[in-house]
């Protein structure tokens, strides 16, 4: 890894150019003794870890790294900080950085927590004088009291990750990479970890952020890339790469998956049998409201969305939502194929693509029953939507557990109304909490 303050484009902290990652695997222990002794004979295989990366980060952003378990988000990360070397490449950084990856790592067992302390200053690159500036803030950060002068073997895990966190994170990085361990340590001090990343971000740090969840993902970042057997697939906006995963960790591919809304033209030649249907169900209920001209619609084509919309208890269309009434939600299915037992949902996002919340008949413990192709099927969701005022969109889907225990999405109805929700009082937060309030005066301390 090549460390660089050269960049043409100074905005630019992470160049990484043509970056590949080999490891040499051997079917039996002999064989890698054997090519130690022989060096002419090649007794191995090769995995490729890393394939042809190339990526730039700017100063500023928020990065969200997703992808499978095994697509190769961890061995990026460790080539970057240095721990694994690339076969070939190159990395380029500009500017100090700290990793959240394999906490502790810099610890000798050996040493006290308060030895470790200077130990992985010195290990950063920090001076005495820096250290000493940021010891207090790293002891008040761990907050394992007397422990902190007895030696690190002795330390419960949780003493451990908080200690190596605090040491990690209070070294002022212009990079700081971050590895699914925002939730070491006991809820206290989770809590104190999520708003240090947070300070971070409100800085101006430039943040590497892989996690496996895409509510952290959406709330945190303003780039996402995704990562496939090694290769970058994805690279681009927040909500788009969010969807994008969804796809990937249901087994869809792009052959299988349709963005935007489609021309009835597109509809009907897709699947005659979505005229019959909507012929035979009546109106259209969803002309009658904001469709999204975004909508993004995916499955395996078993089953179709075919129509949704609002309603109050009445069955009248409702194009605004009032949060202290109940609405009725409906969708209609098309049944391409024959289904057991479908799960049907419904949920509501707000306009960066973060899940407020939803239901499914799974989750309400309801037994759908078994469908031929051809049953078209009409799903109602009665409820109170217990939010604040703001605009959201609603989703509908229908999927189901295949023979051999997987979830495949038969067809998805993402983002597909627009709505807007009102109140007639002020709420704090993201949902309306209606109290019960009781106020009591219980005593006078001068009487």
């Amino acid at each position: 890894m090549a460390e660089s303050n050269t960049f043409e484009n100074n905005d630019i902290v992470l160049k990484i150019t043509n970056l590949n990652k080999d490891y040499k695997m051997f079917a039996r222990k002999r064989d890698r003794l054997l090519e130690t002794l022989f060096p002419g004979i090649q007794r191995h295989g090769v995995f490729s870890a890393m394939h042809d990366f190339n990526l730039e980060v700017k100063k500023g952003e928020v990065l969200g790294i997703l992808g499978k378990n095994g697509a190769g988000k961890s061995t990026l990360l460790k080539m970057i900080t240095g721990v694994v070397t690339p076969t070939s490449g190159e990395i380029e950084t500009n500017g100090k950085i700290s990793s959240l990856l394999e906490l502790g790592t810099a610890f000798n067992p050996e040493l006290t927590g308060i030895e470790n302390i200077y130990q992985h200053g010195e290990v950063m690159g920090l001076s005495k004088e820096q250290i000493e500036s940021t010891k207090q803030e790293v002891i008040d950060f761990a907050d394992i009291g007397e422990h902190l002068y007895q030696p690190v073997k002795t330390y419960s895990s949780g003493m451990f990750a908080r200690l190596a966190f605090a040491c990690a994170i209070n070294v002022d990085p212009d990079i700081l990479i971050v590895d699914e361990v925002l939730s070491v340590g006991d809820m206290a001090f989770q809590l104190k970890c999520f708003k240090k990343f947070q300070q971070f971000k409100e800085r101006g740090k430039t943040i590497l952020f892989v996690t496996h969840s895409v509510t952290d993902v959406l709330r945190n970042c303003t780039r996402t890339i995704i990562i496939d057997s090694g290769r970058k697939i994805f690279d681009g906006g927040v909500k788009d790469g969010v969807e994008k995963y969804k796809k990937m960790i249901v087994g869809l591919d792009e052959k299988q998956s349709k963005e935007g809304i489609l021309t009835d033209s597109e509809i009907l030649k897709q699947n005659p049998n979505v005229k019959k249907a909507i012929e035979k169900t009546g109106d259209v209920w969803k002309t009658h409201f904001n469709e999204n001209p975004k909508l993004i619609t995916y499955g395996n084509g078993d089953a179709d969305v075919i129509d949704y919309g609002i309603f109050d208890t009445e069955g009248n269309y409702v194009n605004v939502i009032e949060n202290d009434r109940e609405v009725v939600l409906k969708s209609k299915i098309l049944f391409n194929k024959d289904v057991r037992e479908p799960i049907f949902t419904m949920t509501l996002k707000d306009f960066k693509g973060l899940e407020i919340g939803g239901t499914n008949t799974l989750i309400e413990k309801i037994a759908t029953g078994d469908y031929k192709a051809g049953d078209i099927v009409e799903v109602q969701f009665k409820q109170r939507f217990n939010v604040a005022p703001g605009r959201y969109t609603l989703s509908f889907s229908c999927t189901h557990f295949n023979h051999r225990g997987e979830l495949e999405v038969l067809n998805r109805k993402y983002d597909a109304l627009l709505v807007e929700v009102l109140s007639v009082k002020d709420t704090v937060g993201l949902m309306r909490l209606d109290s019960d309030i009781k106020i009591s005066k219980i005593a006078n301390v001068k009487k």
